[in-house]
């Protein structure tokens, strides 16, 4: 897989032509425990998102626009989610089940991935994909307007990560952006897991909520 990944970024450089090449640059942030190349520098925006399941959870949105198209890097935030779930229970008594604080978490990527396909005209590619062994699913659509694009969505320790890029008609498929995300920790270290167990053992679900 990492062999792979490799050959894509090398292709992504040679297909995007040496100047376009000379905008990517790296990009990381502990806080929200990610790195990756971005095609310059990124607004940053704190917003309110809102769940699946009908709850209001703290996200960011790392962005960049350009004359080739607009570049998003969205961190929602789902770690307080069953606290959250649990204090609409207490509100709303038998009409509500707590169950839904962790299926909110567990299904945030495939809520995020019917909210990109429902906004697309056609779907060119759609499946599960992962980093370092961390689940999540790719997908490559065109738009209404004819512009493409290619977001990655993966789920870590409660954390969603959606990278979208969306370019214009017949530019050039951003594959740097897409493939070059990589997850850190709070030193920000590389991290990487021996196995899809060993994801299930260190993003289990501790006391204090659901880490998946």
């Amino acid at each position: 897989m990492a062999i792979l990944r490799m050959f894509m970024l090398i292709s992504a450089l040679l297909f995007s032509g040496s100047v376009l090449a000379q905008r990517w640059v790296p990009f990381s942030s502990v806080e929200d425990g990610f790195r990756m190349m971005a095609p310059g520098e990124f607004e940053i925006e704190e917003i309110d998102f809102e769940t699946e399941y009908g709850i209001i959870v703290p996200a960011r949105i790392y962005s960049h626009e350009n004359d080739t198209g607009t570049f998003k890097m969205t961190i929602v935030d789902y770690r307080d989610s069953q606290r959250l779930h649990e204090e609409r229970l207490e509100e709303n008594g038998g009409l509500y089940v707590s169950i839904y604080g962790e299926v909110d978490v567990r299904g945030s990527v495939a809520f995020a991935a019917k909210k990109i396909r429902d906004r697309a005209s056609t779907i060119e590619y759609d499946a599960y994909h992962y980093i370092s062994r961390i689940d999540g699913h790719q997908l490559q659509t065109t738009n209404p307007d004819r512009s493409r694009t290619f977001a990655a969505i993966y789920l870590r320790n409660s954390r969603l990560y959606v990278s979208e890029a969306t370019v214009k008609e017949g530019a050039t498929p951003p594959g740097m952006f897409q493939q070059s995300l990589e997850f850190i920790d709070e030193n920000g270290e590389l991290v990487r897991y021996g196995s899809f167990r060993e994801v299930i053992k260190v993003l289990g679900a501790p006391d204090d909520g659901p880490r998946f």
